[in-house]
């Protein structure tokens, strides 16, 4: 059988590890066993952060609703019981919105 040597796959290899670390500091944007390791710690770090960031803008987005019922006169608890005891589907993100930005509109839906 012939030899076999599989330099071009082992350069894109390389080049693909060195281009997720492009921007790092000393030895991990340039040396392979560094780089191989950023790069790995850095796709877990921003796998974490994703879901990191979901739990913080739902904290978030209870704290905006809930200031903004504050200021209607009810509690966060009695204003979301409220909007399903009517079928009222709006989900956090959008009352949210609503209170942040139209707040004539969330004092109507609080009325409601």
């Amino acid at each position: 059988m012939p030899r076999v040597k599989r330099g071009t796959h082992h350069i894109k290899r390389r080049k693909n590890i060195l281009a997720r670390t492009k921007g790092m500091m000393w030895g991990r944007k340039s040396k392979i066993k560094l780089a191989r390791t950023a790069a790995v710690k850095a796709g877990v770090n921003a796998y974490v952060g994703r879901k990191l960031k979901k739990r913080n803008n739902r904290g978030l987005q209870q704290n905006r609703i809930g200031a903004a019922a504050k200021l209607n006169d009810t509690s966060y608890s009695r204003f979301m019981d409220s909007l399903k005891k009517r079928n009222i589907e709006l989900d956090r993100k959008v009352l949210s919105e609503i209170a942040s930005k139209y707040p004539a509109v969330f004092a109507k839906l609080v009325k409601a």
